[in-house]
C-alpha cells in the first residue's frame, strides 16, 4: 500500500442513540419534530467481530459537512420515503454543544408520518440513528485500538432516522467493513488487522459464538498477506 490509498473513503456507517424527541402540532401547518440525532463528547460502547471498543464523536465533527449544505433526509428505520429533506427546507440540521440537532417539519396527512408521530407521542419509539461516512484520516484510534475518536463526518446523501432499535454493529457496520476490506482507508484497515490479531490471542472460549477460530485465523492470514 502507498499513501495514495489514504484518499479512499470508507463505507457508510450508522450510530444509534436514545433520544428525547419533541413533537409539536401547528394549527393549519406541518407538525414539528425536534431533537438530537447524535451526541458529541459522550463515549459509547461499540462491538465488532474482534471484541468491544469505545467510540466518541468529537465536538466539531459536523461543522464542515453542515457548512456544505448536505442533502440529508428524515427516514424511518433508514428506509422508505423521505419525511423531511434539507434540500426542501423541511429538515434543518445544526451542531451545538450537545451534538447534531435536527428540526423537521412533517406532514401528518401522510399515513407513514402519522404512524411515526403516534409512536413518538406514545413513547413506543425513543431512538434515533444517523447515516454518515468518515472522510479518510478523520478518525483516530488509541495505541491499543480500544478507542476510536471520530473527528469529522460526511453526511451528504445520508439520513437521520427514527428507529425501533439500533441494529447490531457486529452484523452491519463492521461486518460490511470486513467484507469490503480492500476499499478501506489505510488507517481503518490497519485498525481492523490489529483488533483481529488481539482477538486471536484471546482464549477460544472468549471468541464470539458462530465465528470459529479457524475462520478468524484464515481471515487474519489473508488480510495480512493482502
Amino acid at each position: 500500500m502507498n499513501k495514495s490509498d489514504r484518499a479512499k473513503t470508507g463505507g457508510a456507517e450508522r450510530r444509534v442513540y436514545p433520544v428525547q424527541l419533541e413533537v409539536r402540532a401547528q394549527a393549519g401547518g406541518p407538525t414539528v419534530v425536534e431533537g438530537y440525532a447524535s451526541v458529541t463528547e459522550e463515549p459509547y460502547a461499540m462491538y465488532d467481530m474482534y471484541g468491544a471498543y469505545t467510540e466518541v464523536i468529537r465536538g466539531g465533527a459536523f461543522t464542515k459537512t453542515l457548512s456544505e449544505n448536505p442533502q440529508v433526509q428524515l427516514l424511518l428505520n433508514h428506509k422508505g420515503l423521505s419525511m423531511a429533506y434539507t434540500k426542501a427546507g423541511t429538515l434543518v440540521l445544526s451542531e451545538d454543544a450537545g451534538g447534531l440537532h435536527m428540526r423537521a417539519e412533517v406532514n401528518p396527512a401522510r399515513s407513514d408520518v402519522r404512524d411515526m408521530l403516534l409512536a413518538l407521542e406514545d413513547r413506543d419509539v425513543d431512538e434515533m440513528s444517523f447515516a454518515f461516512r468518515v472522510p479518510s484520516g478523520k478518525s483516530q484510534w488509541s495505541p491499543d485500538f480500544d478507542q476510536r475518536d471520530i473527528l469529522e463526518v460526511d453526511m451528504h446523501r445520508g439520513d437521520v432516522s427514527v428507529v425501533n432499535f439500533g441494529a447490531n454493529p457486529a452484523t452491519t457496520v463492521d461486518a460490511v467493513r470486513a467484507a469490503m476490506f480492500d476499499q478501506l482507508p489505510v488507517d481503518e484497515a490497519r485498525a481492523l488487522i490489529a483488533r483481529l490479531q488481539r482477538r486471536l490471542q484471546a482464549p477460544p472460549e472468549n471468541l464470539q459464538r458462530g465465528y470459529p477460530l479457524s475462520l478468524a485465523e484464515a481471515e487474519a492470514h489473508a488480510l495480512l498477506l493482502g
